[in-house]
């Protein structure tokens, strides 16, 4: 039967009009039609009947492992294939003391779990690793990244989904950060793995570095660097703890973040342990835009709050869609002539917003979900928009431009954009 070499395509006619495409990519054959895309399975196990006609049921059932089709499963059974025992991250607040943590790289890479035999994926796919890569490999379980370089993410899962064994692996390294089935403090773990790895016998596994982070500074200095190089962030790891299958927080990752300035505008009260004390500050951001800033306290700071009308500090990791920032920590109050000129819009209420704002449009959306507003005006060259869930307040944006030709061109595409999603447009609601 003829068959496809690696990095070979063939059409194939089918029942569609155009003809389908079979290809061979490292051994795992796809084919364009609906049956092979709409399966299931994971991207090797898939056949299709276009495939088995190319190569025959015999060569398609030896690189299935046997069979050609799974049998489908009975209602409520649980699949055979379940993602291994592995420890997940949870996100750094950006209020937690590091001091003392481990700090690492974190690795764009793709996860990958050492059973003792094989390389198995968060899902419990088969990473199909030549002989040579795993030489000298343990036979205890390892949590690791198969990692090739910053910024070679695509190539990186390119090699590794690979069904193969191609040389390519070569490009790739093991680098381990946890021994998950020794009952012992990370620091031990570390050790253990800093000796296993570190002879000739594991020419492509190493132990990935790790480093104690002795404060905030240091954290934001190494985070700061690793971004340079192209990195994506930094891991940090509890002292002492041990490995816990599930997300924890004993291990947190680290991505970008910034500092800003806001209006404090109210005070939410704390609500159980935090009862009698401030629970969040209201603030406002130079632009107009409103939201909370809960976290990063002291227990002092909680007692007696930043006054309304001040000007904070806060910290946080990156803007939403909306501009609202995220996970937006507290760092301090502005003493006068500290920072940046700050000259915060006036607050955006309702009557405000239709006040400042010429020929004030509304949109609402109703589905079963959710009932929402969006309401847009332009005044010259500024443009309000407000939204929320209708019968709140919502958040107000104010958007400037060089002129007022901008602006209109500017509202009339959200107001296409809205429409588009389903949004229609009512009356304003009378202030």
């Amino acid at each position: 039967m003829p068959d496809l070499e690696d990095g070979e395509s063939i059409e194939v006619k089918g029942s569609a009009a155009r003809p389908y495409v079979i290809k061979n990519v490292g051994g795992v054959y796809s084919c364009s039609c609906p049956a092979w895309r709409n399966q299931s399975l994971p991207i090797e196990q898939r056949t299709c009947k276009h495939i088995r006609k190319l190569r025959g049921d015999e060569a398609e059932k030896e690189r299935l492992g046997g069979a050609l089709l799974r049998p489908k499963r009975e209602a409520g059974e649980k699949s055979e294939k379940a993602g291994p025992p592995l420890l997940l991250a949870e996100r750094w607040d950006s209020a937690s003391d590091p001091s003392d943590w481990w700090m690492s790289e974190k690795l764009d890479g793709v996860r990958a779990y050492w059973d003792g035999t094989r390389f198995l994926s968060r899902q419990g796919n088969l990473y199909h690793a030549p002989d040579w890569f795993v030489a000298g490999l343990p036979g205890l379980p390892l949590d690791g990244e198969l990692w090739l370089g910053r910024k070679q993410f695509q190539r990186t899962v390119g090699i590794v989904r690979r069904q193969d064994r191609s040389d390519h692996w070569k490009e790739i390294r093991f680098l381990v950060f946890d021994a998950p089935a020794r009952d012992e403090a990370f620091e031990e773990r570390l050790g253990f793995l800093s000796e296993l790895l570190a002879g000739d016998e594991t020419p492509y596994a190493a132990s990935h570095a790790q480093q104690r982070c002795t404060g905030l500074s240091h954290l934001r200095e190494e985070l700061e660097r690793i971004e340079s190089l192209g990195g994506e962030g930094l891991m940090l790891r509890e002292p002492g703890s041990r490995y816990a299958v599930g997300r924890s927080s004993t291990l947190l990752k680290v991505k970008r973040f910034q500092d800003a300035e806001a209006l404090v505008l109210d005070h939410h009260a704390g609500k159980g342990k935090l009862a009698g004390k401030l629970g969040a500050l209201v603030v406002r951001l130079e632009d107009g835009t409103q939201f909370s800033v809960g976290t990063g306290f002291t227990d002092a700071e909680r007692e007696a709050p930043p006054p309304v009308g001040s000007i904070i500090t806060f910290r946080y990791q990156e803007l939403s869609d909306a501009g609202v920032p995220r996970f937006p920590s507290f760092v301090r109050v502005q003493k006068p002539g500290q920072g940046a000129a700050f000259t915060p819009a006036p607050e955006k209420t309702p009557a405000a917003t239709a006040a400042a704002s010429q020929d004030a449009r509304r949109f609402e959306l109703h589905d079963a979900r959710s009932h929402k507003y969006w309401e847009i005006g332009v005044a010259g060259s500024e443009v309000t928009v407000r939204f929320g869930r209708i019968g709140s307040q919502g958040q107000t944006r104010v958007k400037r431009f060089d002129g007022a030709g901008q602006a209109a061109a500017y509202a009339d595409k959200q107001i296409a954009s809205k429409t588009g999603k389903g949004y229609r447009e009512t009356p304003s609601p009378k202030e």
